[in-house]
């Protein structure tokens, strides 16, 4: 099995690409391809550019790794209760290129942050937008707290979150061998 797998954040230390980190070690037999924005950076979207420049060749590339993907794992981070502005400079290039981008790739959807709601405002956005664009999202998860209830060392520490979490991984699984 391949995994794709990115976090919707272009910072260097961004907890949400740590919580993909963490949940592709769920996935120990999977080629796994861990995708950084900062790889793919391109210039803001605005149709004029597109007009006169075409696409970049970053989105081109950034698009090429759903190819031959089983499994996409995706984590929004979130800013100002949406997707991060490059993240969503991504998405709109990306989908002028090839409208169903996910081109129905099963996708573990996941958020966390710093605060008590744990991204849901992205995620949620997300779990509205993604099916526009061909993603079949099978399971979505939310941390909360990311500070208090994750360790780089141990993963998931409040055991009812992990739980949770586990949970959903089992439930992925299953559906991929399904």
């Amino acid at each position: 099995m391949k995994i794709t797998a990115f976090a919707g954040s272009n910072s260097t230390k961004s907890i949400n690409k740590q919580l993909v980190e963490h949940t592709l070690t769920h996935f120990p037999d999977a080629e796994i391809n861990l995708l950084d924005l900062n790889d793919f950076a391109m210039p803001v979207f605005s149709v004029d550019l597109e007009s006169s420049e075409g696409y970049p060749e970053e989105a081109r590339n950034f698009l090429r790794q759903f190819e031959d993907t089983d499994l996409l794992i995706v984590s929004m981070a979130e800013h100002n209760g949406n997707f991060t502005a490059a993240f969503k400079n991504t998405l709109d290039w990306c989908s002028r290129i090839e409208l169903k981008m996910f081109r129905k790739k099963p996708m573990f959807l996941m958020s966390t942050s710093p605060g008590g709601y744990g991204g849901k405002n992205a995620l949620d956005a997300a779990v509205k937008r993604f099916p526009k664009h061909d993603a079949e999202i099978i399971e979505t998860f939310s941390l909360p707290s990311f500070n208090e209830n994750f360790s780089r060392g141990q993963g998931i520490l409040d055991e009812e979150l992990k739980a949770a979490f586990l949970e959903k991984v089992a439930a992925v699984k299953e559906q991929l061998n399904a």
